[in-house]
């Protein structure tokens, strides 16, 4: 690299100006906690009433306890590709039904 050419890694300074832009759009941002209620009340409805029990659980499962697929799948006795189907129809569920939640 010749000399005087800037490296195209980020500096120390660009790094305060990213901390700073993140506290000022924080500052200046407008609340949105309305739109967050409604959004978990949503989601609770739909967990409830909307995903097959299968999909609930293993949704229950991966998110809300943190489980891995391969841990899901040996405590469930299933495969790892049954846990990951059911995962995936599960969120597709979810995202049909709260797209419009906004």
């Amino acid at each position: 690299m010749a000399a005087g050419k800037r490296s195209a890694s980020i500096s120390r300074r660009d790094n305060e100006f990213w901390g700073d832009m993140a506290a000022w759009q924080m500052e200046n941002s407008e609340d949105n906690s309305e739109q967050l209620s409604r959004l978990r009340r949503n989601m609770r409805r739909v967990r409830q009433q909307e995903l097959t029990p299968r999909q609930a659980e293993m949704l229950h499962l991966y998110y809300d306890l943190g489980l891995s697929i391969p841990q899901i799948a040996e405590e469930k006795g299933l495969n790892k590709s049954t846990v990951s189907r059911t995962l995936a129809r599960g969120r597709e569920r979810l995202k049909r039904y709260l797209q419009y939640s906004f």
